[in-house]
């Protein structure tokens, strides 16, 4: 079951967390951040990415909901490859146990990189997916660094003009 292998995984760490409980049908970001008052600077939106050409290779990242992931440039030029995009939701599931909506950084393959946005780590604390869309996980930002593949990026996220 996914939820003991993320809590197994923040005790194996000694990552210090809470976990929050979510309504499913509110696990979205925006749906999120606006039923449980949440602000979106502190609300973490783990993406998986995939190269479109064999070898496929795979990659996490993490930014706040007010940016968007710059996947043509920064994420491209970190993963080495030409074209890239997001992971379907079946190619995340298989890779992560994990459904959209509840993807973590936690727990994740060990060969898979992980790039957080720099500028998460200014912040007190982020939440986190935590593994489905049920619960969430919240951390100060400083016990990112406690899991394994973490690397913080610089421009891994574009602020998101409304």
């Amino acid at each position: 079951m996914i939820e003991k292998s993320i809590t197994e995984f923040l005790e194996l760490y000694k990552i210090n967390h809470e976990m929050m409980e979510c309504d499913p049908d509110l696990a979205d970001t925006e749906l999120f951040c606006n039923h449980y008052n949440i602000p979106k600077s502190n609300s973490g939106n783990a993406i998986i990415v995939a190269s479109k050409k064999e070898p496929f290779i795979y990659s996490a990242c993490l930014v706040t909901a007010e940016y968007k992931l710059d996947v043509n440039k920064t994420v491209r030029k970190l993963m080495g490859v030409k074209r890239l995009s997001f992971a379907s939701a079946e190619k995340t599931k298989e890779l992560t146990n994990m459904m959209i909506g509840g993807v973590t950084i936690v727990g994740l393959p060990k060969d898979l990189k992980i790039y957080v946005d720099n500028n998460i780590q200014e912040l007190e604390y982020i939440i986190i997916g935590g593994g489905t869309r049920s619960q969430k996980i919240k951390l100060p930002t400083s016990e990112l660094t406690k899991i394994p593949n973490v690397e913080f990026i610089e421009g891994l996220g574009l602020p998101i003009v409304s």
